[in-house]
């Protein structure tokens, strides 16, 4: 199937959408609605890193290997694309990380490389990349420093704390190995789920970030801004 025939990524996200409202207590989903949108409130969207900005080099462990590469290395191979996700416990992210593995060939082909970033560890990095065969590297951002410096970094408020582990989701784990009991601040933050392309003299080709964890960049927009540079 070729890229052009593949479902777009949101239509595969709306039905996970769907799907939860149907499954899930409307009580506890009222409190992971009015959490996306206190945090669309404040405002992070338009904080986010956008097109033209320079982007902030960056060293992080990768996954398959556990040594540090550096976005300096990354950008010596070609154009990155560097997409944000907050962990493997989030079925919207492990959705469109699939997506782009799908569309790997389609990147190379277009002389670009495809990195994931999440602050969950490097562990859990690799169960990430074993269990759904990703073939570009995983890297582990912890407290989410770098999703910090591209704009897109927040902290997990009480109310969701406490909905997450209702529903035995537990993020100071997958973050830092950490229990509920031991959990700190840094453990709880996470990166709006975003995706930036970024060129050879670490400009920022295309820039999309979201609130709404449901929402994501569409691939088929960042492969058209990968033409367009091509073209440029």
């Amino acid at each position: 199937m070729s890229a052009a025939a593949k479902e777009p990524l949101q239509d595969q996200l709306d039905r996970i959408t769907q799907n939860t409202r149907a499954l899930v207590q409307p009580e506890r989903l009222a409190v992971s609605e009015k959490a996306t949108e206190d945090l669309f409130n404040t405002g992070i969207e338009h904080r986010t890193l956008k097109v033209g900005a320079q982007a902030p080099s960056f060293t992080l462990e990768d996954a398959l290997t556990h040594k540090p590469v550096s976005s300096a290395d990354l950008l010596a191979l070609g154009t990155l694309v560097v997409s944000f996700f907050r962990g493997r416990w989030d079925p919207y992210c492990v959705t469109e990380l699939e997506a782009w593995r799908d569309l790997h060939a389609d990147l190379r082909r277009r002389g670009a490389l495809f990195v994931a970033i999440a602050p969950q560890t490097t562990r859990q990095n690799n169960f990430t990349l074993e269990q759904h065969r990703l073939p570009y590297p995983l890297l582990s951002d912890p407290a989410a420093a770098v999703a910090e410096m591209f704009g897109i970094a927040h902290t997990i408020p009480e109310e969701l704390r406490r909905y997450y582990q209702s529903i035995l989701i537990n993020i100071p784990f997958n973050n830092a190995g950490l229990s509920y009991h031991n959990a700190t601040e840094a453990s709880w933050r996470l990166p709006l789920p975003a995706v930036f392309v970024i060129d050879g003299t670490n400009t920022i080709l295309f820039a999309e970030a979201h609130a709404d964890f449901r929402v994501r960049p569409e691939p088929a927009d960042v492969l058209h801004a990968l033409d367009r540079a091509r073209q440029a």
